[in-house]
């Protein structure tokens, strides 16, 4: 990308501030930036790593001063959504990786506070090694993802904490003219419950920095769990498709009521298979979408149902065993399986010894489908769940992807949210089911009951982007769910890059009151042009 003379004098300037090796122009470097599990990668003008929130402060101010737009990431890991991309070529992009530390934690209150560039390891192994006795929660983005980029694009896990943004606590934010915001209590010097009371005294303002682009967060209180006395995962599969309305209905009053504390996720076969394996091209002779024969044979050799679902339930030994009575109570019928610590204890060393004898495969499969969203229930997290990123490659000697883009595997997630009602889940499913089926795709689907009253239905194209044909199916597929799901009133929680424009396709005054306030903070159009906020050019 050729560079104007303003962004080479910003250059200079952001050079002096963190150093020759912190400001990136290189070409590979470059390269690297730009990639993109979607279709629509954008390339960065520069990258900058910045180690502190003084730096950022002065990378902002001398953005501001050239004009040059800036695109700031927490780990660049939004697999599906954009990944590390800009909506546009040539902003410059500020990764807070290195602003990595984990600055407090209170094991007796249950938070901690991290800055931008911590990851879902970091944090998992820092509780552990301070012996806090606290719980995190976790996606399964992977061990490298960032916990506060996760959490600013409203992302969910597992555990009773996995509604991130509901769980946060106090944001320090770098405005646009690089003074700092701290929201809630925290610009009270000294404000003994500045960690503990979201809301502060006036008006709250750490909502308006998720999904926007008003400034760049630079650290985050997050609310932990406590361990609890005790705790059991319960597993349950559902042999029909038709299924799927009942599982919903039965499951809502107990997540109401509160008795049924963390995201209750329900996911379809293909789901499941995709965790586990690719897509079975011998079994197809290459013939997609999956045929419904070879998809049956695949759920009665993995044992799985039509529909499978997990939660987690925490508490005292006599409140778990009176949540396990009621959940057995709501599913009775179905297949369900309560799991706690001594039962995957004993399962690993049944399967360790039956191995040894040459045998134990079948238990070994089973332990492979339920030890790592058990871990996910514990707050564990791993790379696991970024097998399901390389369902459709073709290539058997491509390594699973710990990194999507290392592999060329396609990711592109459409992820409405939608009332707990069965029927409703239903309707989503009769509406994006032939879509699916017409552009080539599989309709991998999960059902995550992310709050007592709504729920997410999580689905994703998943394609081979070394594949021309198959990139342009997928852009067609997305267009088409994205353009039938927004006027039947499904709407995305979150989104990428390439669906911006069309959240804000229709007029409103919610959207021309985020412009007004996108004008009165950034005038000059400095922070992520072009995040969610519909862009307007800059004032020259």
């Amino acid at each position: 990308m050729r560079m104007n003379e303003q962004l080479r004098q910003a250059i200079g300037a952001w050079s002096a501030v963190l150093g020759d090796e912190y400001v990136k122009t290189q070409d590979r470097l470059i390269d690297q930036y730009a990639r993109s599990t979607s279709p629509w990668g954008t390339r960065p003008a520069a990258v900058l790593f910045p180690v502190s929130t003084e730096q950022v402060q002065q990378i902002v101010k001398i953005a501001s001063e050239h004009l040059v737009p800036l695109y700031p990431i927490s780990r660049g890991r939004n697999w599906g959504y954009g990944d590390a991309c800009a909506p546009t070529d040539g902003q410059v992009i500020v990764d807070l990786g290195r602003m990595n530390r984990i600055l407090e934690h209170d094991s007796q209150l249950g938070y901690v506070v991290v800055e931008a560039g911590v990851t879902q390891k970091q944090l998992h192994d820092y509780l552990r090694q301070h012996k806090t006795s606290l719980w995190m929660d976790s996606t399964g983005a992977g061990l490298e993802a960032s916990l506060v980029g996760n959490t600013l694009d409203r992302g969910f896990g597992h555990t009773r904490c996995g509604d991130h943004y509901l769980n946060t606590c106090g944001m320090q934010v770098v405005l646009p003219d690089g003074s700092i915001l701290d929201t809630g209590f925290g610009h009270y010097s000294g404000a003994k419950a500045h960690r503990v009371y979201r809301y502060g005294v006036g008006p709250m303002l750490d909502g308006l920095f998720c999904q926007s682009n008003f400034g760049i967060v630079t650290r985050i209180g997050l609310w932990v769990m406590p361990r609890p006395e005790a705790f059991s995962a319960f597993f349950f599969a559902a042999p029909h498709d038709a299924d799927l309305a009942d599982l919903i209905d039965r499951l809502q009053p107990l997540r109401l009521q509160g008795l049924l504390q963390s995201t209750i996720h329900i996911g379809n076969d293909l789901r499941v298979l995709s965790s586990r394996i690719r897509y079975p091209w011998g079994l197809t002779a290459g013939k997609t979408p999956l045929p419904d024969d070879v998809r049956q044979k695949l759920r009665r050799s993995y044992r799985i149902g039509a529909w499978n679902g997990l939660g987690g339930i925490y508490g005292t030994r006599a409140t778990v065993r009176a949540i396990q009575d009621a959940v057995r109570k709501a599913l009775r019928g179905y297949r369900l399986q309560f799991v706690g610590d001594p039962t995957i204890t004993m399962a690993q060393t049944a399967a360790w010894l039956l191995r040894r004898l040459g045998l134990g495969r079948r238990l070994t499969d089973l332990l492979g489908l339920l030890k790592p969203p058990y871990d996910l229930l514990k707050g564990i997290p791993s790379d696991d769940a970024l097998t399901g990123a390389g369902w459709r490659l073709r290539d058997p000697s491509k390594p699973q992807p710990l990194d999507p883009r290392d592999t060329n595997a396609g990711l592109i997630w459409v992820s409405p949210v939608l009332p707990s009602r069965g029927a409703l889940a239903r309707e989503l499913m009769d509406l994006v089911t032939p879509i699916y089926l017409k552009h080539g795709f599989d309709p991998l689907v999960t059902f995550t009951m992310i709050t007592e009253r709504a729920m997410i239905g999580v689905t994703n194209i998943a394609f081979d982007k070394t594949l021309p044909d198959e990139v342009a199916h997928a852009q067609a597929c997305y267009e088409e769910l994205i353009t039938t799901l927004i006027p039947a009133g499904y709407i995305p929680y979150r989104t990428g890059p390439q669906g911006y424009a069309k959240l804000s396709a229709q007029p409103s005054v919610f959207w021309d009151v985020t412009q007004q306030i996108k004008r009165l903070l950034d005038p000059k159009g400095i922070i992520s042009p072009g995040r969610y906020i519909p862009h307007q050019v800059r004032p020259q």
